[in-house]
């Protein structure tokens, strides 16, 4: 996430919190970038690039291809978050491209499917959703981020790692700077 991000999130969370001195579950429900800047994270950073494996039940045609009985299947999530004929400039990060739209996490637009889709998809999508957005607006709201001194946005390493999930390969630091009191828990 770049600074213009950053400060668009902040702006539109300062705005709906009005000086609150903590944010709450209810505090999410009309904020809109917040939940653009986690659905883009997802698009082309996963958590796990690849779905579990599923066995095709009956021969069957996906795409133009013909799949026998007993074929096994594994979606890639992070092939089909950078797909170009899915997303317009695929390999940027531009949270506006889900403003006004209907895609979500439910798995029901097969080109934006990190948790899975159908009967299998992840039971924990829900509690994961709210805890992410929570974390990340009070984040935000909370503090400012900057890199440290040296490092620019244009020459951060992004590369990642695959396993079972997938991360950065290096860490990231940052330096954050307090400008909206955090209340004690």
């Amino acid at each position: 996430m770049g600074p213009e991000v950053m400060q668009k999130a902040q702006a539109e969370i300062q705005h709906a919190l009005q000086g609150k001195s903590r944010v709450t579950e209810d505090d999410l429900i009309n904020l809109k970038y917040p939940k653009n800047i986690i659905k883009e994270t997802m698009r082309l950073h996963p958590l796990a690039s690849l779905l579990v494996p599923r066995k095709c039940q009956e021969s069957c045609k996906i795409l133009g291809y013909d799949i026998p009985k007993g074929t096994i299947l594994i979606v890639n999530v992070w092939t089909i978050g950078r797909d170009h004929r899915y997303w317009d400039d695929a390999e940027v990060f531009i949270p506006e491209r889900f403003e006004d739209t209907t895609i979500d996490f439910k798995g029901t637009h097969f080109e934006f499917i990190p948790f899975g889709a159908g009967r299998r998809i992840c039971l924990g999508m829900t509690f994961a959703h709210a805890t992410i957005e929570l974390a990340l607006t009070a984040l935000l709201y909370h503090f400012d981020w900057h890199l440290p001194h040296g490092v620019t946005h244009d020459g951060m390493d992004m590369e990642e790692q695959f396993s079972v999930t997938v991360s950065r390969k290096r860490d990231l630091y940052l330096h954050l700077i307090q400008h909206v009191g955090v209340e004690e828990i």
